[in-house]
């Protein structure tokens, strides 16, 4: 079993409060997030991008040992994420995320391609903690 962590600490209520966000390796250390950063494109972080981060990262690193365990020996992996946040009554919802995979694995036929793609879809774990909707648009160049 694997544990991660991360904190996060807001000052103030509603709108006029500043939150930051740091996680247990470091890599994000008090990075500030709040309604501007999540809603008006300020500086800083927020749940939906970080969420989008991990879907891309996860999936893209579940499809590597996909194809290696298939016999692919080579290949490069680039993967975009979108998560949306709609309206949802009072509140929000994350309705979807959206990955986007443009890929170079030599020797692959685009069935074994799609299908393996499809397969890490599903499988990553970060997929498995959704209740939105997941999409896949795959191309192999």
């Amino acid at each position: 079993m694997t544990d991660r962590t991360a904190s996060a600490r807001y000052e103030g209520l509603g709108r006029t409060g500043k939150g930051k966000v740091s996680t247990g390796s470091g890599v994000l250390a008090e990075q500030p997030y709040g309604f501007g950063t999540r809603f008006e494109n300020e500086p800083g972080t927020n749940p939906e991008e970080l969420i989008a981060a991990a879907h891309a990262s996860c999936f893209t690193m579940a499809l590597s040992f996909a194809l290696a365990k298939a016999g692919h020996e080579a290949g490069t992996l680039d993967t975009d994420a979108v998560v949306t946040l709609e309206k949802d009554g009072d509140g929000f919802t994350i309705t979807k995320s959206a990955l986007t995979l443009r890929a170079d694995v030599p020797g692959i036929e685009d069935a074994e391609f799609q299908r393996i793609a499809e397969e890490a879809k599903a499988g990553c774990p970060v997929s498995k903690l959704f209740k939105a909707e997941i999409t896949l648009s795959a191309t192999l160049r």
